[in-house]
């Protein structure tokens, strides 16, 4: 969930380790701090922004070193705690989890070694000292130490005894290599590298790399030699850049028309739709499925719930969607014959990493990853994958990448009932235009701004919002609610229309505002009701409602109408104004809107 930035090169890497770091904000910390060799070991750490780090670091100079951004779970955010951590002449720094660390530091201290810092990483530092007793070799003795590690990990260590040689380990967290002209390099993203390169080496579980300025080796933790491929990032600087926009949030929220357009590139001029969409296999794979089953966290899992909506009603088959963290805790039954799909912006997400191998043990070989980033864990997991394009996204709440997901798992809905004879030559033809014609329609969405921008100067003022949402819908006011909360801290839940009565209107009256997504389709007369027991209790209603749908403005009842109604695919444009209110209102509050407290962008450990 932190982020990690190494180099070694013929220059001064200060400002390189810096500015990496400063392209990983957007995953979330609370300390930063950096290691380098100059003559001798220096560290400096600071709890708060990496400016601050960098204000400390003016004047130092040096061609070897290794940074970090810290977000905490073993200790508080503090000096102490924040990274590297040091045991003797070498410097740690890590991302994950250890779980066996307090067995470990229990043995490290009978050895004599005084732990400084509550975190699980400092027993990391000491136990690649202590085995470098029995194997001077700093990359030896890393490979060593690794065979110990219980849990999730990506290091980086440097030695003074060693001042030309940087060696980086991963297991379970992210940690790719940047092959440069003047140095080797490594981030636990490629966007924190783009400033020095565009070669990258995305490394494997179990890898442990050394990095000189001239030379790279990577090598399993028995040190047996491997290769891996150098891939040529996609990604350019001009991505990562904030422009002319006022947050990132922000530049994403309108970057989602040509995401979109981006991931349905594919069928731009298609006249069918083809499993081979999702690999050369999926045909084969798709053959005779007898359900779904979705696993994700978050917004994904969102995604995921309005994907149950679309597959069932067009393919006629039962999805299950699952909480990552929560599937692979409980006893569930196997059943081989359904395709688990994985859903995650980074690819890196521990829970569902963790439960996509647990599928997978339980006999799961059908599997599907639905993704942002070619590169990543999950990705390499899954037999099938479906990148969705939506290009790097820095804002911790999550906007084009959710909308490009929705545009992928409606991809696989069509497929699937195609696969299963019920997509007619006249329905698959009218999806197509509709997939094609979504750029568009989410642009006419974004004009919605300025009368959103009004609404969101009176929730400010809020501390409590209620959402609801019918049937396909009812993701999306989950999904509005959360974007509220993530960035604004107002206090938001979302319901099923239908369940008002079984205890949410309760809550109602005069001070609880209530957002209603109010689509023209079959289940539009019941929602009307519903806004009516609303209405009858005093409650204010705040209605996004299609350009038909017949709904009244009125004291209590706010409306803004969306451009025009987009059938199944509506959730995709009537997400977009729930993005746009929960960013206005965090505005007018003066949160930090790309960088939410306590929250991470790449959820790395559980």
């Amino acid at each position: 969930m932190c982020g990690i930035v190494t180099a070694v090169a013929g220059r001064n890497i200060v400002p390189v380790l810096l500015e990496g770091l400063a392209r990983l904000e957007y995953r979330g910390y609370d300390s930063a701090g950096l290691a380098v060799i100059n003559g001798g070991l220096h560290r400096l750490r600071s709890v708060g922004r990496v400016a601050e780090l960098a204000e400390h670091a003016k004047g130092v100079e040096a061609h070897l070193g290794i940074a970090h951004t810290r977000w905490a779970t073993h200790g508080v955010p503090s000096e102490r705690n924040a990274h590297p951590h040091i045991s003797g002449n070498l410097a740690v720094v890590h991302n994950g989890i250890i779980e066996n660390f307090e067995e470990l530091k229990t043995k490290l201290s009978a050895k004599g070694y005084v732990f400084v810092s509550d975190t699980d990483t400092e027993a990391i530092a000491h136990l690649i000292e202590q085995k470098r007793a029995a194997h001077p070799d700093l990359f030896d003795a890393v490979c060593a130490a690794t065979l110990e590690l219980v849990g999730a990990y990506a290091i980086g260590v440097v030695c003074l005894d060693t001042p030309d040689q940087v060696i980086v380990a991963r297991s379970g967290a992210p940690l790719l290599l940047g092959v440069g002209e003047d140095g080797n390099y490594a981030a636990s993203d490629a966007s924190a590298l783009l400033q020095v390169t565009r070669k990258m080496i995305y490394l494997e579980d179990g890898d442990v790399a050394e990095l000189r300025r001239d030379s790279l080796r990577i090598a399993r933790a028995d040190g047996t030699p491997v290769e891996r491929p150098i891939s040529v990032s996609s990604l350019s600087p001009d991505a990562v850049e904030l422009g002319s926009f006022r947050h990132y949030m922000q530049k994403e929220i309108f970057e989602q028309p040509q995401a979109l357009a981006n991931t349905l590139e594919m069928i731009g001029g298609a006249r069918a739709i083809s499993p081979q969409l999702f690999g050369a296999e999926a045909a084969d794979v798709f053959g005779d499925l007898s359900g779904v089953l979705i696993l994700a966290c978050g917004t994904s899992y969102h995604a995921g719930l309005v994907a149950r909506y679309w597959i069932e009603s067009l393919a006629q088959v039962a999805v299950s969607v699952e909480i990552a963290s929560e599937y692979r805790y409980r006893s569930s039954v196997p059943n081989p014959h359904q395709l688990v799909v994985a859903i995650s912006q980074s690819g890196e997400t521990a829970d569902t990493l963790a439960a996509l191998k647990h599928a997978r043990s339980l006999g799961h070989a059908r599997t599907l990853s639905i993704c942002n980033v070619a590169e990543s864990a999950i990705v390499r997991e899954t037999r099938l994958r479906f990148l969705t394009r939506a290009g790097p996204e820095i804002g911790v709440a999550s906007t084009k990448a959710f909308t490009t997901q929705l545009a992928a798992l409606f991809l696989l809905a069509a497929v699937l009932a195609k696969q299963r004879g019920r997509l007619d030559a006249a329905e698959e033809i009218a999806q197509l235009n509709a997939l094609r014609h979504l750029p568009v329609a989410v642009g006419k969405a974004l004009e919605l701004e300025p009368q959103i921008s009004v609404w969101a100067q009176r929730f400010a003022l809020k501390r409590h919002a209620l959402f609801l949402g019918r049937g396909r819908h009812y993701p999306i006011a989950l999904e509005g609610a959360l974007k509220l909360k993530e960035i604004s801290y107002i206090h938001a839940e979302a319901y099923p229309a239908g369940e008002l009565k079984h205890g949410p209107l309760a809550l109602v009256d005069a001070e609880m505002p209530v957002i209603a997504v109010a689509p023209r389709d079959d289940l539009l007369e019941k929602l009307k009701s519903n806004l009516q027991e609303v209405k009858a209790r005093g409650g204010e209603l705040f209605v996004f409602a299609d350009a038909e749908s017949e709904i009244s403005e009125s004291s209590g009842v706010n409306i803004i109408r969306m451009p025009e109604h987009y059938g199944l695919l509506s959730p995709v444009l009537h997400v977009v104004p729930l993005q746009l209110l929960a960013y206005h209102a965090a505005l007018v509050k003066g949160t930090d809107v790309d960088k939410p407290r306590n929250l991470a962008k790449s959820v790395t450990v559980e």
